[in-house]
């Protein structure tokens, strides 16, 4: 048993794993790599689809290229009235009222001093504008002004502004637009009635004056100036048009004939004027035509994916384009891009800033046009990853939609194993992650666990099985790699949490109307603890020790093996543990006396009229049930007490049972000793198969009954097994032949049938010693010579009766050279 409990050295070794199977899902037609044969690595990453890329498709344009190339163009027009309107100011302030503000007609001054005005007023507006837009895009609670409607609609602009005036502050506005925003705006009002006081005020919630709060909230300040703008823009194209059209500037005296140029300096001037309103209101014409009437802004959102909450999104980033723009380059704008966007709102401290930015990534993510570009750019900005790992953390019911969303982030993003690898390395992320996993039970909780969980129960829809799925996904996820299991081991109180998710009892199990979520609980568990426990090397040895020493791992497993009758991928999962857990010998000893799990695997691995679909899961018990009587002799002991001896002869003439009977077999003849002789007087009925096979069969049924065969004879004497010969029809010179040729088929190693050369060498030992004449049967066929060439040719993969992986465990006893040797002798007598 030495050999079974000591691993090897850690190498670059991975287990065949299986990730993410549906609910009955069913297995390949051939039988899948067990415990008992090596699984070569480069196999599998032959035939592992999922570390190749897939071919990339053509590039495609992203939507929010909409936006900034609308951005530019604005920009541009904008900067070209802004230019026009300079130069006016100059034109006016240096030439007409620097020079000629005497002579100047009356209604001259006084147009020229109002153009001034109202222009300097439309700048300043202009100016101040986008701040105020921007601060009026902070909060997501503002759904009335989500829409460009909203801000566009000048009728009800006005009615509602006159009324806000004389609105008591108290009063809320009722939320307009569409049916869509109104709906949000029920949902962010009863958010905001909800949300705790916070200690600072919200921008976009600043009442300016104490009455007239609607008025002149700061949220609403950006209209004001939106409509001084057309006004002051109007008002200039009016007052120049009139001074174009009729150029009543007034009469010049004979005594100034010197200002001769006055006239086409002012008409100079009322060009300027009227060009510089015009491309404003240009400016202003092209915003409507593709925000309101192209519906641009609704677009992208559609593109992007985002839903009815996306216009929020969608809007601030094109103000902060646009804001980009206009006060640097006006390529400024061009730079930007929705996923870093959304990484800088991450990082700030408003909590609806966050949630816009964690909304966004999430959809990017689980978009399958854009998750290969926004997982790549997320997993190489380290301080993102940190910030997400920082949100699980957040349990406060009004952070709900945050933290899931980041946990939806992170699920993505450990999909991808260079990824993994960044999230498992951030200090605490582990303690983190293990914070999703909450098990919500009436039934009793330590006193310490109180206050935690009354800030997340104290709301009944607090969705914790989503958070918990989320949990599991994501170590799940992270398990892929073998250094994340040792993280995922040595994280205080996470693996009792993953344990804990295992649970299903006979209610749960047998219940019609039980939800789909709830056995994805159970089923991401236990595919979690599946791959703990296959891991390698010293990290596995550790976690299967770990994993069976609490005391709810075994019992959770057989009730599932007991009531999971209608969940049979639940059965397999379950299974698949106890053999893997079965690799170390303490371990083997917990699941033997553990009552009923043994009972419950026979009764799967028996169990008739199974669905073909569900096979996999007979072959499953089977394989478990021959790893837990390998070399443990109290295991063997308790198989023989439940009286299966004549249904495991039975099962030898099954198809799909018999590799795992002979399997089974062979270890009670192995390792009962005299306490089998009950299985080896219903043995001889099985003879005829057993010879049949050896002499007729191929790779692994082959090698099984020739490694029955040899453990089993050794308990018959001459004359019991010259009978059973008889019987079957078949003559020991014919079993001789068959060894040799077998000998000489597979003159090396292989990986599926690794001990086959070793049970064919057992088997003509006993042979030789059972018959003197068998001796010379094998030295007529040439027996000698080919010991000699498995003697040039023994491999280390001979020497074990379990792999874990490529690496070897529970090194048999008796070496190959030995057995060769021995049968040398007989050979020689």
């Amino acid at each position: 048993m030495d050999g079974k409990t000591s691993a090897e050295t850690e190498g670059n070794i991975r287990l065949q794993i299986e990730l993410d199977a549906k609910i009955g899902d069913t297995s390949s037609d051939g039988p899948s790599p067990t415990s008992f044969e090596p699984q070569s690595s480069i196999t599998k990453n032959s035939s592992d689809t999922s570390s190749v890329s897939p071919p990339r498709s053509p590039a495609e344009r992203a939507p929010e290229q909409k936006l900034t190339l609308f951005a530019l163009r604005l920009a541009v027009l904008e900067k070209a009235a802004t230019g026009l309107g300079t130069l006016g100011f100059i034109w006016a302030t240096v030439v007409l009222l620097g020079g000629f503000a005497i002579t100047l007609d009356k209604t001259d001054f006084w147009f020229i001093t109002i153009i001034l005005l109202i222009e300097g007023a439309r700048i300043f507006s202009r100016s101040h504008e986008l701040e105020w837009q921007h601060q009026a895009t902070w909060s997501i609670t503002d759904v009335g002004i989500s829409s460009f409607r909203a801000i566009m609609s000048s009728s009800h602009f006005i009615i509602k502004a006159v009324k806000g005036i004389f609105r008591p502050i108290t009063v809320v506005r009722k939320p307009t637009g569409d049916s869509r925003d109104i709906t949000e705006s029920r949902h962010q009002a009863s958010r905001r009635e909800k949300k705790m006081p916070s200690r600072t005020w919200a921008i976009s919630d600043v009442p300016l004056l104490p009455y007239a709060q609607w008025f002149f909230l700061s949220k609403n300040v950006s209209r004001l100036l939106y409509w001084l703008q057309l006004a002051s823009a109007t008002a200039c194209v009016v007052l120049s048009l009139m001074k174009l059209i009729r150029r009543n500037y007034g009469e010049i005296a004979k005594e100034e004939k010197d200002k001769k140029n006055r006239n086409n300096a002012l008409n100079i001037f009322y060009a300027l004027a009227l060009a510089e309103a015009l491309v404003f209101l240009l400016e202003k014409a092209y915003w409507e035509w593709k925000v309101i009437y192209c519906k641009l802004l609704d677009e992208v959102n559609k593109e992007c994916e985002l839903g009815p909450t996306g216009v929020i999104s969608i809007k601030r980033f094109f103000y902060d384009a646009y804001s980009r723009c206009v006060n640097g380059s006006i390529f400024d704008g061009l730079k930007m891009d929705m996923v870093s966007f959304a990484m800088d709102l991450l990082n700030s401290n408003s909590p609806d800033e966050q949630l816009i930015g964690v909304r966004i990534l999430r959809q990017f993510s689980m978009s399958h046009r854009f998750s290969g570009d926004t997982l790549q750019n997320i997993g190489i900005t380290l301080s993102v990853i940190e910030r997400l790992v920082e949100m699980l953390n957040w349990k406060d019911p009004q952070e709900e939609e945050i933290r899931h969303s980041a946990a939806d982030i992170l699920s993505k993003l450990a999909g991808k194993k260079q990824n993994s690898l960044r999230v498992a390395g951030i200090t605490g992320a582990m303690e983190s992650i293990s914070s999703l996993l909450h098990v919500h039970r009436s039934s009793g909780g330590a006193a310490d666990e109180i206050s935690e969980k009354k800030i997340i129960f104290d709301n009944e829809h607090y969705g914790f099985w989503t958070f918990n799925q989320l949990g599991l996904l994501i170590l799940k996820k992270l398990a892929r790699d073998h250094d994340n299991c040792g993280k995922i081991g040595n994280t205080r109180d996470l693996l009792p949490k993953i344990i804990d998710f295992t649970q299903a009892g006979e209610r749960l199990l047998k219940d019609e109307t039980v939800t789909s979520s709830q056995i994805l609980t159970v089923k991401r568990s236990l595919q979690l603890v599946k791959m703990l426990a296959s891991a390698t090397g010293a990290t596995g040895k550790q976690l299967r020790k770990e994993i069976s020493e609490i005391v709810f791992t075994i019992s959770n497993i057989r009730d599932i093996l007991q009531y999971g009758e209608k969940h049979p991928m639940l059965q397999k999962l379950g299974i698949e543990i106890l053999t893997s857990l079965a690799l170390e010998e303490d371990a083997t000893e917990m699941i033997g006396r553990t009552g009923g799990v043994l009972k419950e695997l026979f009764n799967i691995f028996f169990k008739e009229g199974m669905p073909e679909n569900q096979n996999h899961v007979r072959l499953a018990s089977g394989e478990a049930i021959a790893m837990l009587a390998s070399e443990s002799k109290s295991n063997c002991y308790r198989i023989l007490k439940l009286k299966v001896t004549e249904k495991l002869v039975e099962a030898l003439g099954i198809p799909l049972l018999r590799i795992n009977a002979a399997k089974i077999m062979r270890n009670l003849c192995a390792y009962s000793g005299e306490d089998c002789f009950e299985l080896f007087q219903g043995f001889t009925t099985a003879v005829p198969t057993v010879l049949k096979e050896i002499i007729t069969a191929e790779g692994k049924l082959q090698e099984v009954m020739i490694g029955l065969a040899a453990r089993a004879f050794k308990f018959m004497t001459s004359q019991e097994s010259g009978i059973m010969f008889k019987g079957a029809g078949i003559q020991e010179v014919e079993l001789a032949r068959a060894i040799v040729q077998i000998l000489k088929k597979h003159q090396y190693p292989h990986i599926k049938i690794p001990r086959i050369r070793r049970f064919a060498i057992e088997l003509a030992i006993w042979m030789m010693r059972d018959k003197e004449t068998n001796v010379q049967f094998f030295k007529d066929l040439g027996m000698e010579k080919e010991l000699e060439y498995v003697t040039e040719t023994t491999s280390e993969l001979e020497s074990f009766n379990i792999f874990s992986g490529t690496v070897g465990l529970s090194r048999d006893s008796t070496t190959i050279h030995s057995l060769v040797e021995t049968a040398m002798k007989l050979l020689a007598v």
